[in-house]
């Protein structure tokens, strides 16, 4: 068990690394280049969907202080799907249409 744990932490360090440099240069991975039309949503969900699976893999390891099992389940659930949320949403919004100087 503790072998998938640590991946999910691989994964949320990842996650978040994505999301810092998306939100400081707005780079996005080139698979999702053609389909994000907001990559300030789509850093901020990427920040929240990795600091989901940190937490929640620390508390596993016991890295923090216990919390109750329910504020770990109900806590780490609002946060990824709240990322989720924003990398949707970061997608499915239409493009900002520019203003020609006129």
């Amino acid at each position: 068990m503790a072998w998938v744990v640590g991946t999910g932490l691989l994964l949320g360090l990842l996650l978040i690394a994505m999301g810092t440099v998306t939100l400081r240069t707005g780079w996005i991975v080139p698979t999702a280049r053609r389909h994000v039309t907001r990559p300030q949503l789509h850093g901020i969900g990427a920040l929240l969907m990795g600091a989901s699976l940190v937490l929640q893999s620390l508390l596993y390891f016991g890295a923090l202080p216990s919390v109750s099992w329910e504020t770990r389940f109900y806590g780490g659930n609002a946060l990824l799907l709240g990322g989720m949320l924003l990398l949707i949403v970061s997608q499915s919004l239409p493009p900002r249409r520019r203003r020609d100087p006129a």
